[in-house]
């Protein structure tokens, strides 16, 4: 094997990570399609967008939370993480699958976690790859199962939504209290770039307050302080969306997502994990899978 270097993540460097990290999902959703699943496809050109501007911001905010791994050949592994509120979280995380369980992805992972050193909270969103699942739970991460809810909307079964209106930047303070509230971590400058991104939506009445960013009617991350306020965010991006929808993300602490999912005849599955240190799975709330 030749020498490896860790090193960290040049602006020069995020179109090679992101080929990097596209590369090594799609073959690792390839590796572990079911028959009855759809070809994976590649990653396509708005997520593509979306993910180098993601990355550009947090080697903005933090560039201490963001490494790549270098031999001979290139670039072959990278990691990108952020600290919010001493909330620790990893945002992207690759090794190429040929040279994995090498401990190039044990490298990397460490240098991310010491930018979260003194931190009192950790979280972030993984695949099923059961290396990388091990290696997380060995960094002292608890796992808790992810659900995701996909399928035809029975759009009958949507309800009068009320109390729901768009958001604007105008709303960034109270976005920020709500999560404290509710996963005891601002979002910070991360709403900044996630009103650039995506859609904000905003409930905020005497029965609960609450926020979803929407991109074409999915939610990409939803907080509520209830779970009435949750649920009625969730339906207006059921209502904005298309006939086929997806829920990601969803833990068992968000039960009142599973039954709105059922609800609109979306089926029910599992896959990955959210790994948390030092909290427990927050809720209402619906993660997303880098910005968690």
């Amino acid at each position: 094997m030749t020498e490896v270097t860790i090193r960290p993540m040049r602006p020069d460097d995020v179109p090679e990570a992101e080929r990097l990290s596209a590369e090594c999902f799609l073959e690792f959703d390839r590796r572990t399609r079911r028959l009855c699943d759809p070809e994976p496809q590649p990653r396509s050109g708005v997520r593509r967008a979306d993910w180098l501007v993601r990355t550009h911001h947090l080697l903005e905010t933090d560039p201490g939370g963001c490494w790549v791994a270098d031999d001979d050949s290139g670039m072959i592994g990278m990691a990108t993480s952020f600290v919010r509120d001493k909330t620790w979280c990893l945002a992207t995380y690759a090794v190429r699958p040929r040279l994995q369980s090498r401990g190039i992805g044990k490298q990397l992972l460490d240098a991310a976690l010491h930018h979260g050193r003194g931190c009192l909270r950790g979280m972030l969103s993984a695949s099923s790859d059961p290396r990388a699942v091990r290696r997380y739970r060995l960094a002292g991460f608890s796992l808790h199962p992810q659900m995701h809810l996909t399928g035809t909307v029975d759009r009958s079964a949507i309800p009068v939504i009320e109390k729901v209106r768009d958001g604007s930047a105008a709303d960034t303070d109270l976005m920020n209290s709500i999560d404290r509230q509710v996963r005891g971590a601002a979002h910070g400058p991360n709403h900044e770039l996630m009103q650039q991104l995506w859609r904000p939506i905003v409930s905020d009445s005497t029965t609960g307050s609450g926020y979803a960013y929407l991109a074409e009617g999915r939610v990409e991350l939803l907080a509520a302080t209830t779970r009435a306020a949750a649920t009625r965010l969730l339906w207006a991006a059921i209502a904005d969306g298309g006939a086929e929808h997806t829920v990601a993300h969803l833990t068992d602490a968000n039960e009142w997502a599973i039954d709105v999912g059922l609800a609109a005849r979306l089926e029910l599955r599992t896959e990955g994990y959210l790994a948390l240190r030092g909290m427990s799975p927050p809720s209402p709330y619906v993660h997303h899978g880098a910005l968690l």
